[in-house]
């Protein structure tokens, strides 16, 4: 990975942290300051809010140590499972704080129930990123499988010679 890419993955890492950081700020201070009008719930939906930016800032740092990681050449280790898995349980956790929304919302949408459709795909959409993150768990196994035996092949080559 070029070095240039590396430190562009990380500009936008912490821009989408600090942009993540700043509507939790204002999620917090409405949830302090501003009064229900009664047209939907908001407070459930201010904290689901704050919970998604939660799980979108533990996915963000797990690849930010996984750049770091791919930088030092280190990528292909055991080590990386836990970050990977870390970002796969963020995901999940997002898809269900979005049916927690979806669920939230769906009371109001009863004219127009495309709405509670769509969010829910929406949804099923936010899964599937978590599963595409799983298959590539699985090819990281693969890789650091074959990293490992062919440590051990070359150790028995160098034995030999």
């Amino acid at each position: 990975m070029g070095k240039l890419a590396v430190r562009a993955l990380c500009v936008v890492l912490v821009v989408v942290l600090a942009g993540t950081v700043f509507v939790q700020a204002l999620m917090v201070w409405a949830l302090a300051t501003d009064p229900e009008d009664g047209s939907l719930p908001l407070t459930p939906l201010r904290v689901v809010t704050i919970l998604g930016m939660v799980s979108a800032q533990v996915a963000l740092v797990c690849v930010g140590r996984l750049v770091t990681m791919v930088r030092h050449g280190t990528v292909f280790s055991h080590a990386a499972f836990r970050y990977v898995d870390a970002v796969i349980g963020a995901i999940v956790a997002a898809a269900l704080l979005w049916f927690a929304v979806t669920a939230l919302n769906a009371p109001g949408q009863r004219a127009d129930p495309g709405v509670t459709v769509i969010m829910g795909g929406i949804g099923l959409a936010i899964l599937g990123v978590a599963l595409i993150v799983l298959v590539l768990r699985m090819l990281l196994a693969q890789a650091v499988a074959r990293d490992v035996e062919a440590a051990r092949m070359q150790a028995e080559l160098d034995e030999v010679i």
